[in-house]
């Protein structure tokens, strides 16, 4: 696969605790140049970063992030605050407790409001993978499905695992059509990214894959 075309897929990413706004520039910059998916950043810099792209690039960030156990309220809060401030994507994480209470209802409806306070922008619904049952998973694809939500998502990459092949087949094999994946945590390569593409992710969360465009560049001068 052309590497332009994997790039165009990728939310380039950095949501570590103790990042800085001279961090986040150079994600941003990097967006930019390697022309990706989007930006996905800590919320408390999505006005800054909407400031500094001026619309070059999509800013992406995340919502109960990572345990996903704040309430509805506080969730949908976030998003408004977030969309207010200039987020085109929001990232939330399900409340993974009330999965293992097979509570699947309240966990829709949580989705579901989630998607109004968007005001329209995409929703990315993660699941964390790592934590559940293949049981478990295969009811979520049908409840994201259901949620108007426009991606399911694998992992938070905080939650001790990322994405796998597996789970993106198993996804493939159980949303309805017009949901779209995306394949998150431990890719660690742009051969990792490529498989995860063929096998039926539509977007990539990760900062290795431009690391690894930018290697080639420095190592083989701008051949790509």
């Amino acid at each position: 696969m052309d590497i332009s075309k994997i790039l165009k897929t990728v939310d380039h990413t950095l949501l570590n605790q103790a990042a800085t706004w001279d961090e986040i520039k150079v994600i941003l910059d990097d967006a930019v140049k390697y022309e990706t998916a989007s930006v996905c950043i800590p919320a408390s810099y999505v006005k800054d970063a909407a400031d500094y792209l001026a619309g070059r690039i999509p800013v992406c960030t995340v919502i109960g992030f990572p345990n996903g156990y704040s309430t509805t309220a506080v969730k949908c809060f976030e998003t408004e605050d977030a969309v207010k401030n200039g987020a085109e994507e929001i990232d939330m994480v399900i409340n993974i407790g009330w999965v293992k209470d097979k509570k699947y209802d309240a966990v829709l409806e949580e989705i579901k409001a989630v998607k109004k306070a968007c005001g329209g922008k995409l929703l990315k619904v993660i699941i964390e993978t790592c934590l559940l049952t293949d049981e478990e998973k295969i009811e979520l694809c049908k409840v994201v499905s259901e949620s108007g939500a426009e991606y399911i998502k694998t992992s938070t990459g905080f939650g001790g695992g990322g994405a796998t092949f597996d789970d993106v087949i198993l996804f493939k094999e159980n949303i309805a059509p017009h949901l779209k994946i995306k394949a998150a945590g431990g890719i660690a390569d742009l051969s990792d990214a490529e498989k995860f593409l063929s096998l039926g992710a539509d977007r990539l969360g990760t900062s290795r894959v431009v690391k690894a465009v930018k290697n080639i560049n420095d190592n083989e001068k701008g051949g790509y």
